[in-house]
């Protein structure tokens, strides 16, 4: 059989690296086709491909359309895996948005010029972080609930602007892959500030990079099914990888050797919201069409990172005696890191800062400073607990997707708070006319709306107004529980970036 070819973006970075190494022990398979920046680190990493006829290095910007045709054409599938994430998403959104969504723009646009568009496959990589922090009673989450994104998350914003590109864009082939944490073994170095950015009783369902790396070359063989095609799935390693922050820790801080996270950490140093995690309760229709699990039990997982990291790491045990003198010098000048540290935000009452990742000031103040007052919840992990709580998406689910009526579709809508205007239904991709709450006209297809969770595009994320979004729509309601916290931020929100957020 003739092989394929394969145009793959952010091919140097975590993800992007798994599937390139994955693609290519497939090569007899697969011709490859990889853009990057010039930068001499990626022309080092690649140096062993140049003369490779497996594989077409490019150089040149996602942003760039010439750089991205000249990729698309010829090419069979798409896996978009790049653009910028976080933390540089974090300290630059202005340039996040731009690379974002000019990227998903640009792909678009090249694949629609070629005369085989109908037949080429487009694979776009979102994020866990559209739907934001799912801690218990609703930490359960399926694709198709509310987005709430986060209080300064525009990473997270600009990802579900790009989402809407593709799933708008009248491909025939495309799909969203929402992916999770990412368990690589580099995350044992990771000491920043955003390490306490997370709820310790938060959770998430991690996938392992080489999972991550397999799902993208296994999306490119002949028993994907056409009904795969124009769906958004939630990647996750599974029900091993369930687990809460504190777990994390615990297996992290375990695996250096450096004992429980309570001998390093006091409870307050972590926030208590406005992160973003949940557990899958629809992880496994991936898995089922993609078959890229390896099913390797999460505490041998994290035993085999230490094996792919530098040789002094393995010495961290160590300095397990000297904890509490590793918690005042190193640990807690983490957390007092200047403008991104949770201790320093305290220390210098940064209100806004305050108010998204605890609620207030005077929230933090009650928080335990101690271990032994401090509640650890861990919930089953099964699909099948007594506990799992569903949302509801505000429409008959048990009906075939594309025999919804208009009926369904105006039931939807109300129970966002809006009305669906549309007095004809196409086929479920073909965008129909809504209105929101708040009176906004909108035009988006009810496949957007109903399985990718979408609303008002002017409206993300209204901003930040959750308390007020939470009373007139019933629907985003079920993932905002603070009636009473008016969520209504200012130009300062933005003092902090190293560029300031022009809209």
């Amino acid at each position: 059989m003739a092989k394929k070819t394969v145009f793959l973006t952010g091919s140097s970075g975590t993800m992007g690296w798994a599937g390139f190494k994955e693609l290519y022990a497939k090569k007899d398979q697969y011709d490859i086709v990889v853009l990057n920046r010039g930068s001499q680190k990626n022309k080092d990493k690649f140096k062993a491909y140049e003369n490779d006829p497996s594989v077409k290095l490019v150089w040149g910007d996602l942003t760039n359309y010439e750089d991205v045709l000249k990729c698309v054409t010829g090419s069979d599938y798409v896996l978009h895996v790049g653009g910028m994430v976080s933390p540089a998403a974090d300290y630059y959104p202005v340039k996040t948005q731009k690379t974002n969504v000019t990227a998903a723009q640009n792909i678009v646009n090249a694949v629609k010029a070629q005369p085989n568009k109908d037949d080429i496959k487009v694979v776009y990589i979102g994020t866990v972080a559209e739907t934001g922090d799912r801690n218990a009673p609703i930490h359960w989450g399926r694709t198709g609930d509310p987005l709430k994104v986060s209080v300064y998350d525009h990473y997270a914003i600009s990802k579900i602007k790009a989402e809407a590109v593709f799933a708008e864009s009248g491909l025939k082939h495309w799909v969203s892959l929402r992916q999770s944490g990412i368990l690589y073994p580099a995350i044992l170095k990771n000491l920043e500030p955003i390490m306490y950015h997370v709820p310790i009783n938060g959770m998430l369902e991690w996938a392992t990079v080489e999972d991550s790396g397999r799902l993208l070359a296994n999306i490119c063989g002949d028993d994907i099914p056409e009904e795969f095609w124009r769906r958004f799935y939630n990647i996750g390693s599974g029900e091993e990888y369930r687990i809460t922050n504190y777990e994390f820790e615990d297996l992290l801080l375990g695996t250096l050797g450096l004992g429980s996270p309570k001998k390093l950490f006091d409870p307050h140093w972590f926030t208590t919201r406005n992160f973003h995690g949940q557990w899958y309760y629809d992880g496994d229709e991936l898995e089922k069409y993609c078959h890229f699990r390896a099913n390797i039990p999460v505490k041998e997982y994290f035993k085999s990172m230490m094996d792919k990291v530098e040789g002094y790491y393995k010495l961290a045990f160590l300095a397990k005696p000297f904890a509490p003198i590793l918690k005042k010098l190193w640990m807690k000048k983490i957390a007092e890191t200047p403008e991104y540290g949770t201790l320093w935000w305290a220390a210098n009452k940064v209100d806004v800062r305050m108010k998204a990742y605890y609620g207030s000031m005077e929230e933090y103040e009650k928080l335990p400073r101690s271990w032994d007052d401090f509640e650890i919840v861990i919930p089953s992990k099964k699909t099948t607990a007594d506990d799992v709580k569903v949302l509801d998406h505000g429409y008959d689910e048990t009906k075939p997707f594309d025999s919804l009526t208009l009926e369904d579709l105006q039931k939807a809508a109300e129970f966002r708070g809006g009305k669906c205007l549309a007095t004809e239904i196409v086929d479920m991709y073909t965008p129909v006319k809504w209105v929101s709450a708040r009176g906004n006209e909108f035009e988006m297809s009810p496949n957007l709306v109903l399985k990718g969770g979408h609303w008002c595009p002017a409206e993300l994320p209204w901003p930040w107004k959750y308390d007020e979004e939470a009373r007139i729509n019933p629907f985003f309601a079920q993932v905002w529980d603070r009636e009473g916290e008016d969520n209504v931020y200012g130009p300062e929100i933005f003092d902090n970036f190293k560029e300031k957020v022009t809209e």
